[in-house]
């Protein structure tokens, strides 16, 4: 089976392809997502026959979440590819991700919170795994914003 991760919440946007869970294409690329993800899914989808579309639903930019939902819940819906997300912190080594100003959401044993990093905190880029055997999927795929309201 085929599948697409989208990792949209930071730059450059990220995409593997996946042959029975293990990556053979990847793909990154700068720009904004609303710009980049629909040249790049018209191409994956001419070249290989996607069965299942992933895409990091939080935490990160939400813009960035809005539209790598609303773009690929309506491939799902019209190619009747299933759909599924999962947390950014998979991707990253569970390091904190930027969020607003000089805040970042932190994953901690109490859930994600919102705060400012202290000096000595470890950074990891976001990286497409090699296989998705050990990647927590869900089926709810709405996006989770985590930033209280203002």
């Amino acid at each position: 089976m085929i599948e697409a991760l989208v990792i949209s919440i930071a730059n450059p946007l990220l995409i593997g392809i996946y042959k029975d869970k293990i990556l053979i294409e990847e793909i990154n690329k700068e720009g904004m997502t609303s710009d980049i993800l629909p040249t790049i899914f018209e191409n994956l989808l001419e070249e290989y026959d996607i069965k299942r579309v992933t895409y990091v639903n939080t935490p990160g930019s939400y813009m960035a979440i809005k539209v790598a939902y609303v773009f690929l819940k309506t491939i799902s819906i019209t190619k009747n590819i299933e759909f599924f997300a999962c947390s950014g912190f998979e991707f990253n080594e569970n390091s904190p991700i930027k969020a607003l100003g000089k805040k970042y959401f932190i994953n901690s044993s109490t859930g994600i919170k919102v705060d400012f990093l202290d000096k000595d905190t470890k950074m990891s880029d976001f990286k497409l795994p090699k296989q998705l055997n050990s990647i927590n999927f869900s089926d709810e795929t709405l996006p989770i914003y985590n930033l209280p309201a203002v």
